[in-house]
C-alpha cells in the first residue's frame, strides 16, 4: 500500500511542478521578464516542491523520524549559523523572488534608486538572484543588491510609447 501512496505523492508532485513552470513561464511572458530570471524562479521553487514531496514520503513511509529529527535539527543549527553569518544571501535570494512576481521594471528600463545623496540612475541590464545590474550615462556598471533595491523608493523613468499613452 506504501508504493501506491509513495507514486500518488510523486505523481501529484510531478503535476504540481508542471502547473507551477507553466504559471511561471505564462507570468514571466505576460511581464516580458527575461529567461534567465525564470529560470532562477523555478528552481527555488523546484527545490521547495522536492522537499515537500520528501516530507510526504517520510509519513508514508512512517519513517522513525526521532533519529531523522535529531539529524535534521543538526544539520539546520549548522545551516542557521551559517545563515545568520551570511543573512544577506537568504534576503537577496528571498528580494529576488518577490522582485520577480511584483517589481514594475524589465531588463532595459531606465530606473534611478532613490537613497539621498547616494542615489542611482541607469538602464538596468541584468536582474539575478543576488542584484540588479545597471549601466550609468558614462557607461559604468553598477551592481545593486536586491534587498537594498526592496528598501529604497524606485522611480522607473517612462519609456517613449508609454509617455504616448498617458
Amino acid at each position: 500500500m506504501n508504493y501506491i501512496w509513495s507514486s500518488i505523492a510523486i505523481l501529484i508532485g510531478y503535476l504540481i511542478a508542471l502547473g507551477l513552470k507553466r504559471l511561471l513561464h505564462t507570468m514571466s511572458t505576460s511581464k516580458e521578464l527575461d529567461a534567465k530570471r525564470l529560470f532562477y524562479i523555478q528552481k527555488v521553487f523546484e527545490l521547495l516542491l522536492v522537499l515537500a514531496v520528501l516530507i510526504a514520503l517520510v509519513f508514508i513511509w512512517s519513517v522513525d523520524i526521532k533519529g531523522i529529527a535529531v539529524f535534521a535539527s543538526s544539520i539546520f543549527a549548522v545551516i542557521g549559523v551559517a545563515l545568520f553569518a551570511q543573512w544577506s544571501i537568504l534576503s537577496n535570494i528571498t528580494s529576488s523572488i518577490i522582485i520577480f512576481f511584483t517589481f514594475p521594471a524589465r531588463i532595459g528600463d531606465t530606473i534611478r534608486i532613490v537613497d539621498g545623496e547616494n542615489s542611482i540612475e541607469g538602464i538596468i541590464i541584468e536582474i539575478s538572484l543576488f542584484q540588479i545590474e545597471l549601466r550609468d550615462t558614462q557607461n559604468n556598471t553598477l551592481l545593486y543588491p536586491n534587498n537594498l533595491l526592496l528598501q529604497k523608493p524606485v522611480i522607473k523613468f517612462a519609456t517613449p510609447n508609454e509617455a504616448q499613452n498617458i
